[in-house]
């Protein structure tokens, strides 16, 4: 498919554009961006499953809570994440967001400290489709 997410310029935070064959995979790029922000994802084993369920009334919104759910994750439980298996489904409320992801426990002799996240934004947010694939951008405050 190429590559998964490019860096976006941004002054102060971090941005990122993820790609995917669909919505679904993109969301599912953007959320090793994240992770990547905060470590080396490639040193960051599967070893913990963690189950996500969202609801949103749009595409912009639910990629702000997908973020969101992720980062929280990663500050209540010490947990940075390297894979994930996502499904988005549109209804007549909205949109349904169904995601299994992996990783494990920080480990600091383990996983490279990069850089703190900590919050999501709506600042830059897109969310677009060309050459048949989909793409999600966001900025994040560090």
């Amino acid at each position: 498919m190429g590559k998964k997410f490019e860096w976006v310029e941004h002054p102060s935070d971090v941005g990122f554009r993820a790609f995917g064959r669909d919505l679904a995979e993109a969301f599912a790029n953007a959320g090793l961006a994240l992770f990547e922000i905060m470590t080396d994802t490639g040193k960051v084993e599967p070893k913990e499953e963690v189950s996500i369920e969202l609801r949103s009334e749009s595409e912009t919104s639910l990629l702000y809570d997908w973020i969101d759910r992720l980062i929280a994750l990663h500050d209540s439980f010490n947990l940075l994440l390297s894979k994930f298996k996502v499904d988005i489904e549109r209804n007549r409320e909205g949109l349904r967001l169904k995601a299994k992801a992996w990783g494990e426990q920080f480990n600091p002799s383990k996983h490279p400290s990069r850089t703190a996240v900590k919050a999501m934004t709506y600042h830059m947010m897109e969310i677009g489709e060309e050459e048949g694939r989909v793409w999600v951008q966001d900025v994040v405050d560090i």
